[in-house]
């Protein structure tokens, strides 16, 4: 049996960090961004539908996507989100579910599904995390400020910038209520190990 977890968190909440843990522990690890990347890569058809959405401006010279333009615009507009998650999510959905199918062929014991906006998509019925289901959901989770600091150091980012970004977002406390596990990763890393390597060995029981 493959017991399958959803993974998210917000910006700064050190969400990267838990999906590496859970690779280290033995998990497959199935991550929504880096399909993204592939998927958006120059030359595909993901490209082309972003660039007639959002006008060809988003598309560098070397034909590959301008991030930060996009971003910047995305960001801002929650139509623009929305936009943008019509285009992406089905297609990103659709291969987290083929890689979900091969990891359990292949017999994997646990899989981590890592979403960003796992939480968003739940809660609106849309993007890549309506199309899945999980036995298990897991949020890595930073109190506001410290996704706002988090931010600024790593980013070089202004406050009132970073703030905005984190409140693009749903909550993190909204997440936290949502969430079926709360890893609380705003300490050291080894006290965010020890709460990790818990929750896998619960996860798999014993043997």
């Amino acid at each position: 049996m493959t017991i399958v977890v959803g993974l998210s968190g917000g910006i700064g909440t050190g969400k990267s960090t838990l999906a590496r843990l859970f690779a280290e522990l033995g998990a497959v690890v199935i991550d929504a961004d880096a399909i993204v990347h592939e998927l958006q890569a120059p030359g595909a058809p993901l490209l082309a539908e972003i660039a007639e959405a959002f006008g060809p401006e988003v598309i560098r010279a070397d034909g590959s996507l301008d991030r930060e333009r996009l971003g910047g615009s995305v960001f801002r507009d929650a139509e623009a989100r929305r936009r943008l998650g019509a285009i992406v999510h089905p297609k990103v959905g659709a291969e987290m579910l083929r890689r979900l199918a091969a990891a359990r062929e292949g017999g994997a014991r646990l899989v981590v599904l890592d979403i960003p906006l796992l939480f968003e998509g739940r809660k609106a019925g849309t993007g890549s995390a309506a199309l899945l289901d999980f036995d298990v959901t897991v949020l890595a989770y930073a109190p506001e400020a410290l996704q706002v600091e988090r931010q600024i150091a790593r980013d070089g980012c202004a406050a009132d910038e970073a703030l905005r970004r984190v409140r693009a977002q749903l909550p993190i406390e909204e997440k936290r209520a949502l969430a079926d596990v709360v890893i609380d990763n705003s300490g050291s890393l080894a006290e965010t190990g020890r709460q990790m390597r818990e929750l896998v060995a619960r996860l798999l029981g014993p043997g």
